[in-house]
């Protein structure tokens, strides 16, 4: 049996740039089941894509069910032992696909695994919660880490009751962290490879590639960056803990709103009010509300 019919990669998706999607599936391995979930309620270019690639299927979500919400949807949605995340804005390096048999082998346990970013769009593919002396990669080329990014994720699917992988109060941002956070926490391994890597645009996986949509998709970026990491740290310290934490920047952002709105500098005030709304709603216990519409 071939090792790869045990990987199925979901892809998800929102209104992306059809360029950059047809590069993402060419990097696949065509022995490799894929599965894009579009977090919409229509897929553009959808009978092209299914007659070029035959081990694509495509299915929407109906409505934008965000990051964590959109991925655990696409995990239900496949029948393999592992699922391997990839964001749609990634160009998977040719000998991935045979690399990625090592870990699917069953002799090596683990939960999640990370991969490595062959450019310098990520600052780190990896990292940890709490100060530690980083060690080397060493057997199977894996490092025992506390977090990977969330571009790119093998998951082993039989660690996780109902395939759900992430808390879906997170619409984006931070969803990867929460999710590695609590499979340590409950015994599990995460790590990251040193041999699984990829090719990151950045911020192109949805109508981020849109010029057109530039303003708007800051405006989005910075209101979750805030809310998610408020939240984060409410659900896995404490409200106290995040509030010590968080209260200085809430009166910054206040600040540069004031600032800036006598400057007349609009992107630095947007910057300033949109992390503040963000944060502010976090702190005060309010869903994920803010998306690209509003």
């Amino acid at each position: 049996m071939d090792l790869l019919s045990q990987l199925t990669v979901v892809i998800l998706t929102y209104k992306t740039n059809n360029q950059i999607l047809l590069d993402c599936l060419n990097s696949i391995d065509k022995k490799v089941k894929i599965k894009i979930i579009e977090n919409s309620n229509v897929f553009i270019n959808k009978e092209y894509l299914l007659k070029k690639f035959p081990n694509l299927s495509i299915i929407c979500t109906n409505k934008n069910l965000g990051f964590g919400g959109g991925n655990n949807f696409g995990l239900r949605n496949i029948d393999t032992k592992c699922g391997l995340i990839l964001s749609p804005d990634t160009v998977c390096n040719k000998d991935f696909f045979e690399n990625i048999k090592l870990y699917l082998q069953g002799k090596i346990e683990f939960t999640i695994i990370g991969v490595t970013y062959s450019d310098k769009t990520i600052h780190s593919s990896f990292g940890y919660f709490e100060k530690k002396k980083r060690t080397k990669f060493r057997e199977n080329y894996l490092l025992e880490v506390d977090w990977v990014i969330g571009c790119a994720m093998l998951i082993n699917l039989e660690k996780f009751k109902n395939k759900k992988v992430f808390d879906e109060n997170f619409f984006i941002y931070f969803e990867e962290f929460d999710a590695c956070y609590n499979v340590i926490k409950n015994g599990g391994k995460v790590f990251s490879s040193k041999i699984l890597s990829i090719k990151h645009l950045g911020n192109m996986g949805s109508l981020g590639s849109d010029p057109n949509y530039k303003e708007t998709t800051s405006k989005f970026r910075d209101w979750h960056w805030m809310w998610s990491q408020f939240y984060f740290y409410k659900k896995n310290y404490s409200y106290t803990y995040a509030l010590k934490k968080y209260l200085s920047k809430l009166i910054r952002f206040f600040m540069g709103i004031l600032i800036y709105k006598i400057l007349q500098n609009k992107n630095k005030f947007n910057i300033s009010k949109y992390k503040f709304l963000g944060l502010y709603n976090s702190i005060i216990g309010k869903n994920s509300f803010f998306r690209l519409d509003d």
